[in-house]
């Protein structure tokens, strides 16, 4: 049992020895010789002469656990140190794609694990123990490269990569594609992929809230040409594009995880008859309340003109407001009321055949009960507020007028 000795490999260090003197490796005798010897018959040593006689006994070793497991602990690949922690395996964007980049093992021992392992070879008298062809022997990355969330992850993310939204506006296009989406992600040190989603969501929220600060053009000032030649400027917020963020995000995100290729409108909430500066289009209702008169263009020629008479000019509560407008519905006949008082009763109740609104309780509707339209009758005489007509042109234009017709009104 003399000169007996172990050597250690270990992960990323040099073979160590651990000599049996060391931990007081010895034999026991179990008893074995001394019976063989007993039972050995004097007069058969002649037959040692003529043929060989083996005798098998079994040895018994013995060491001092104490002591094996200092030395363990004084080995260079358990020393505080030597210790590497494993990587787990994540995702990263490599070029063009996203990919997973394998785990590493690390060299972080598990003490128990080794001196267990060390322990079993002693006790077998080997000569030799390998810690690293046991994986238990040292600690595990957590997540490995075949972990199934993380295969999912670069799938998903691909998609998001391979997506590319084209969106038209006219003759205008927007094209949103993996070149932008990539630069949404977050991405650590070593490049690996950070998932916030969160984070990304906020990134589509706040492109298609510029999608729409750049196209929005409800609410926004417009030069317009008249049909006495002058220019004038209109805005309104009851006509013109504005996209529906809200169901833009949810599709926007929808096809990014999808990884759709899709050329679009945005999804709007309320629409103009054209794209470009004039989203008026040539189709449209002028009403000048200046000149007291009204005209309805249709692809750009007059279908429909008429004198009015707008709201009392010197009273700011029934002066007709400008800007642009669409048709809310039209009714024939109907009863038009003014502001309910106390005891139930209106302030004023005036039946029409023809009304169509517009503007709030402003809108269109005949008025037998004007002397005369336009030129001045508006500084006197003026409606509170709508858009006094003829009754036979309130009933030409109530058969023709149409639900997406643009209705500028102006001084």
């Amino acid at each position: 049992m003399e000169g007996y000795s172990i050597q250690v490999k270990a992960r990323n260090q040099d073979t160590q020895t651990i000599e049996g003197a060391d931990i007081d490796y010895r034999y026991i005798s179990s008893g074995e010789v001394l019976k063989l010897l007993k039972e050995q018959k004097p007069y058969e040593w002649v037959k040692g002469f003529f043929e060989k006689t083996t005798y098998t006994a079994s040895e018994q070793t013995a060491f001092d656990k104490l002591k094996l497991e200092t030395e363990v602990k004084g080995l260079n690949c358990a020393r505080k140190e030597n210790q590497v922690a494993p990587e787990n395996a994540y995702v990263s964007f490599n070029d063009s794609e996203f990919t997973i980049v394998p785990d590493t093992e690390g060299s972080q021992l598990k003490v128990k694990e080794a001196y267990q392992m060390i322990s079993d070879a002693i006790s077998s008298d080997e000569g030799e123990v390998d810690l690293g062809s046991n994986p238990d022997a040292y600690v595990k990355a957590d997540v490995t490269s075949d972990n199934a969330d993380l295969q999912a992850t670069v799938d998903a993310y691909n998609n998001f990569a391979r997506a590319s939204i084209t969106y038209t506006f006219g003759d205008e296009t927007v094209t949103l594609d993996g070149s932008t989406i990539k630069n949404w992600l977050q991405f650590g040190e070593k490049g690996q992929l950070i998932q916030d989603d969160a984070s990304f969501k906020q990134h589509i929220v706040d492109y298609v809230a510029q999608l729409a600060a750049d196209h929005d053009t409800v609410g926004t000032e417009r030069q317009f040409q008249t049909t006495s030649g002058r220019t004038v400027s209109v805005s309104g917020s009851a006509y013109g594009w504005k996209i529906d963020q809200d169901g833009e995000v949810a599709q926007l995100t929808q096809e990014i995880q999808s990884g759709a290729q899709t050329t679009r409108e945005p999804v709007y909430s309320m629409r103009a008859n054209s794209y470009g500066v004039n989203d008026l289009g040539n189709t449209y209702i002028e009403v000048d309340l200046t000149e007291q008169y009204m005209w309805y263009y249709q692809d750009g020629n007059v279908i429909f003109e008429s004198d009015i008479v707008s709201g009392l000019a010197s009273d700011p509560e029934r002066k007709t407001p400008p800007g642009i407008f669409t048709l809310y519905y039209k009714k024939s006949p109907d009863v038009l009321r003014g502001t309910k008082k106390a005891d139930g009763t209106y302030s004023y109740e005036q039946p029409v055949t023809y009304w169509m609104p517009f503007n709030g309780g402003i809108g269109f509707h005949d008025a037998d009960w004007q002397p005369y339209f336009g030129g001045d009758r508006y500084l006197t005489g003026g409606s509170h507020g709508c858009i006094n007509m003829p009754p036979d042109k309130a009933g030409e234009l109530y058969n023709i007028i149409q639900y997406n017709v643009p209705i500028v009104c102006f001084y």
